[in-house]
């Protein structure tokens, strides 16, 4: 016989889809200038140069590599080098097969199913490998424009030159700021992490914790990856074990302290000391080492679960190309960007980048009217243009994906005008009805295709936690647990309940699938917050946490 919570966990549901919010404005991203100034720094030289030479037909290439400083501006330089490699080779590799394809047949119909491919591969790599904001979107805007310039196997090295001269000037350009701030990226997190902490403690611990522990969690994120370990390095790491702290002792802390140490990040001054602490920062600090020694999840289990969106991605792309196909709309591509860029996370955040795209668009496309007379004014006007629009939508689009769009569509207008003015009333059109069409037909897609896997993931997550907390709780059980083996199971801990709440609130988001054990995942979050208290409480009292502020007596 069933309980009424049991058959309210297993009856499938529909989740309701948001109307309201879903274009409100945010505040800017701390660093929302980065991107934006370094797309310009990546972008103006090249079509400058195109433009002196009277090659601007060739400037959507160079667009392709330049668009690539877009990426890794949250990672530590030595991680970002790394990244941004990765991401110039995947631009070239996306380029490379449209363009051969693109040589080989005109067929509309296949360019449009390998553009599907290439875009439903791109989304599941972005994700998999957490490359970050723009994601897969500019990786398929690039690669799908490419398919649809017409081509000859002997124009693709030439094409492919420029493209790869401009990414690697990109990621000059990307890692350009590390001579004047070298240590800036783990700074940033740091102070994020303990900005974090101390609204948390301000609230009294009455506010949800996810997203406290989340900015911790980075923060770590971001130290483990920058490689050697620096004596600024440490510094940093003793900072964000005191956000832990705060979170899992808020009434023994100073939010005050924690947002003085904050502000001090900032710029290139000395990284502030947290005391004296000798027993915790070396349990910390060999903590750290031995999470650092521990290999991380390979890409074959990450993509595993995304199994599901690569298959949403790959049909909502094709069948958005061939709908703008069958309608005469004249430029498929637009129709499977805009499918390609509405996959997110779950159908409930996608439907609301639907809402973003097509009223970011429409807006956008007035905004190209308006510009479009200053723009045909010559060469010149069209490639300032474009830089300005190329700003605007880095600067814009950190406070909602909506308002970037009021820039990035009429950029994305302006370059197909780079091989010849086109008549502005009919790239309007065509730009509007893919939009609409690619956005209606990626969702109805993404409705169909749904992820079975969701509550599967949140099991897997619950069972993470479990186990993370019983190590937890193994160690403080020891008398005297082996040195740093307490810090990197809380961290541990820590990170699996970082990913249960991104699981469950991806779940969560879902459509109709099985109710999911919220219950469950409300008494894991709780018991496993309690134990990371615990461990806070073993090491003692870590110094006077009211003092002044110190500094370390180091320049990073």
């Amino acid at each position: 016989m069933f309980t009424g919570k049991t058959l309210v966990n297993m009856t499938p549901m529909p989740r309701r889809l948001p109307l309201t919010g879903v274009l409100r404005l945010g505040r800017p991203s701390d660093i929302w200038f980065k991107p934006a100034l370094s797309v310009v720094a990546a972008v103006a030289p090249p079509n400058l140069t195109l433009l002196a030479l009277d090659r601007l037909d060739l400037a959507m290439y160079t667009m392709a590599g330049s668009l690539c400083a877009l990426y890794a501006h949250n990672r530590p330089y030595a991680a970002r080098a790394r990244a941004l490699a990765w991401v110039v080779l995947g631009m070239l590799g996306g380029v490379a097969a449209a363009l051969v394809t693109a040589a080989l047949t005109d067929r509309a119909a296949v360019l449009v199913t390998v553009g599907a491919l290439l875009a439903s591969a791109q989304k599941t790599l972005c994700d998999a490998t957490r490359i970050g904001p723009p994601g897969n979107v500019v990786l398929t805007f690039i690669s799908s424009a490419s398919l649809f310039a017409p081509q000859t196997l002997a124009q693709v090295p030439g094409h492919l030159a420029p493209a790869a001269a401009a990414g690697v000037w990109a990621w000059l350009v990307g890692m350009a700021p590390g001579l004047v701030r070298p240590h800036g990226p783990e700074r940033r997190a740091t102070a994020q992490a303990l900005n974090a902490a101390a609204a948390y403690v301000e609230a009294g611990g009455t506010q949800p914790r996810a997203a406290a522990y989340a900015a911790v969690q980075a923060a770590w994120q971001t130290l483990l990856s920058t490689g050697t370990r620096s004596q600024a390095r440490r510094a940093l790491e003793r900072l964000v074990v005191r956000a832990e702290i705060a979170l899992a002792a808020p009434a023994d802390t100073d939010p005050a302290r924690l947002r003085d140490w904050a502000r001090a990040l900032r710029g290139t001054g000395r990284v502030p000391r947290t005391g004296h602490e000798p027993r915790a920062v070396a349990d910390e600090l060999l903590g750290v080492d031995a999470e650092a020694g521990t290999p991380g999840q390979p890409l074959r289990l990450r993509l595993r679960p995304l199994t599901p969106l690569a298959v949403r991605t790959a049909l909502g792309c094709a069948l958005a190309g061939y709908a703008s196909l069958a309608l005469g709309i004249g430029r498929p591509y637009w129709a499977l960007v805009t499918a390609a860029s509405l996959y997110q996370a779950n159908i409930t955040l996608t439907w609301s980048r639907g809402v973003q795209r097509i009223v970011g668009n429409i807006a956008g496309v007035l905004l190209f009217a308006a510009v479009a007379p200053l723009a045909h004014l010559g060469p010149a006007a069209l490639v300032l243009c474009c830089l300005a629009f190329n700003f605007g939508a880095e600067a814009l689009i950190s406070r909602n994906y909506w308002l970037g769009s009021v820039c990035v569509t009429p950029m994305a207008l302006l370059v197909t005008e780079f091989t010849g003015q086109q008549e502005t009333g009919r790239l309007i059109t065509e730009r509007v009805m893919d939009t609409l069409v690619g956005a209606l037909v990626g969702f109805a897609v993404a409705v169909a295709v749904t992820n079975r896997r969701a509550g599967d993931r949140v099991e897997q997550a619950l069972t993470a936690v479990d186990r993370a907390r019983e190590d937890a709780a193994r160690l403080l059980a020891q008398p005297d647990p082996e040195p740093g083996a307490l810090e990197s199971a809380r961290r541990g801990l820590a990170a699996a309940l970082v990913d249960l709440r991104a699981v469950a609130d991806a779940a969560a988001g879902e459509w109709w699938q099985r109710a999911l054990p919220q219950e469950r995942v409300v008494l894991a979050e709780q018991s496993g917050h309690r134990t990371l208290a615990a461990t806070v409480r073993r090491q003692g009292p870590l110094g006077d946490r009211r003092t002044g502020t110190e500094t370390e007596d180091v320049r990073p």
